[in-house]
């Protein structure tokens, strides 16, 4: 008798193990699963967008996730065979990384490297490129609200005593931190007219240079700081080491306790310089629902599971469209983008974005969040953040 009862109760412990590990993964997510119908939200043109993904009509794509009212209403993931799409111009492209930077030149920063792009040593992490500005400037208002960073208009030049023959010039020495987070800090740089993969690219010189630092700092000023924005992801790696140095952890270490153990993403990868210095400016994998929790902290003013994780004032500083961007819509607010509203011209769709497609698009009016990641970079147009928004909220009914 207890022969025959002993594999009906093994299988009824795991039974009960098993539905207890599904209950624990459900209330991890932090989103109850929904239809887009019951939120308002049309099925059928998030299947055509969808179904256009999947045929590649906008290129590579790796996943698709809408966020609407706490719920997670669509949820599609794309295979991509990148080892066939990058296996005659990861050597290529290592090459022209030799000749141009020797030793220094790290796979790493090879874009057509499969083992670090777009995935992590295949896991689930995905890069998140430039959107890794974005998480930066949380922890850097996480800082301000812990008062270890007194003020975004502190001087910057205190921060680096190791650098201080590159402060000699005036105009260096008024930068603040409020001009870094703002994109207009007026050191002379130019990532925009030529690709990423290009050494004639400032962010491609400073990914392949021994101390990233003094790549950045030893630059000229090209204007005054706080009039012109000039897109330069060596910025946020300034805010990378003004972090460590006020708080005495680095950045990956910071968002774990004050970011990113609040919000439960317990697995990510976060890239470090050959100095130690986290990239704050483009190196941070995250899987696709942890990326749209970072945009569902912003949507609910910092807050999270009834814990105010940043300041509703953080919050609302950061999205201010205070930054002009020339011969553009959007505006700027502190690491990220302001797209406006289609179907309204005096709101904004909040936007982190980073190259090769990654998109984390926030609608504050609609209580929606939208994540696509990608990696388009193959000589093929990827879709604009305006023309991704458009369709999401043509979809809402």
């Amino acid at each position: 008798m207890k022969k025959t009862l002993l594999p009906l109760l093994r299988l009824t412990l795991l039974t009960i193990l098993s539905v207890f590990k599904i209950n624990a993964y459900a209330e991890s997510i932090d989103w109850a699963i929904s239809s887009p119908e019951t939120q308002g939200i049309s099925q059928d043109k998030l299947l055509q967008l969808h179904q256009e993904l999947k045929n590649g009509t906008h290129g590579y794509i790796d996943s698709f996730l809408v966020i609407k009212n706490n719920h997670l209403v669509f949820e599609k993931y794309y295979e991509n065979d990148y080892d066939s799409l990058t296996k005659n111009r990861r050597s290529e492209q290592a090459k022209i990384m030799q000749i141009n930077y020797g030793d220094k030149a790290r796979p790493i920063y090879n874009y057509y490297n499969p083992e670090w792009h777009p995935f992590y040593k295949d896991s689930e992490l995905h890069t998140i490129q430039s959107v890794s500005k974005s998480v930066t400037s949380a922890l850097i208002g996480i800082a301000i609200e812990r008062e270890e960073i007194p003020s975004i208009d502190k001087k910057i030049s205190s921060y680096f005593p190791k650098y201080k023959a590159y402060f000699d010039d005036s105009l260096k020495q008024s930068i603040s931190i409020r001009d870094l987070l703002t994109m207009t800090a007026g050191i002379k740089w130019d990532e925009s007219s030529t690709a990423y993969t290009s050494p004639l690219n400032d962010a491609a010189n400073m990914e392949s240079s021994e101390d990233w630092l003094q790549y950045i700092l030893a630059l000229p000023m090209n204007t005054k700081p706080g009039e012109n924005f000039v897109y330069n992801s060596g910025i946020t790696v300034l805010l990378s080491h003004i972090l460590y140095k006020a708080t005495n952890m680095h950045i990956d270490e910071y968002a774990k306790k004050y970011l990113f153990g609040p919000l439960d993403i317990s697995d990510f990868y976060w890239k470090k310089t050959p100095t130690g210095l986290i990239d704050a400016e483009g190196g941070l994998y995250l899987s696709s629902r942890d990326f749209a929790k970072i945009g569902y902290l912003y949507l609910q003013d910092g807050q999270w599971n009834n814990k105010q994780l940043l300041t509703k004032k953080w919050v609302k500083s950061t999205m201010l469209p205070d930054t002009h961007i020339p011969e553009s819509t959007r505006k700027y607010g502190y690491q990220w983008w302001l797209v406006p509203n289609p179907n309204n011209e005096n709101s904004w769709i909040y936007s982190g974005s980073g190259y090769g497609g990654q998109y984390l698009l926030v609608f504050p009016e609609n209580q929606l969040v939208v994540v696509f990641t990608g990696w388009n970079i193959f000589d093929q147009a990827r879709p604009s953040i305006e023309s991704l928004s458009k369709r999401i909220i043509n979809a809402i009914q």
